[in-house]
């Protein structure tokens, strides 16, 4: 299967705390595991990778907050699956700078 890139949000509820940083970081620990390209955003990670890494990787991740306490956890996945050519995040974001004239 080819290469994909994905966004996904993890967000536990039902936490002690308002504070979500030491689940989120537990969370990009666990994705980071996988050896899939990721960035971290200030509101969720993108992933980069075969198609059944990056679904594994998101079903381990939804089990942290879990793992961790949380009563409810909400995951949010966005796959970019383009099959005529291949993608890449830098691909994605230099064909829009090229067309605002960056």
């Amino acid at each position: 299967m080819g290469k994909v890139v994905a966004e996904v949000v993890i967000v536990p509820h039902g936490t002690a705390s308002p504070s979500l940083g030491k689940y989120v970081a537990e969370v990009e620990k666990t994705l980071r595991s996988f050896g899939l390209r990721t960035m971290l955003t200030p509101m969720g990670t993108i992933l980069e990778g075969d198609l059944d890494a990056v679904l594994e990787a998101v079903r381990a991740a939804h089990e942290i907050p879990f793992r961790e306490g949380a009563l409810r956890v909400g995951t949010t996945i966005r796959i970019d699956d383009r099959r005529d050519r291949e993608v890449t995040m830098e691909s994605k974001m230099r064909s829009v700078e090229e067309k605002i004239g960056k």
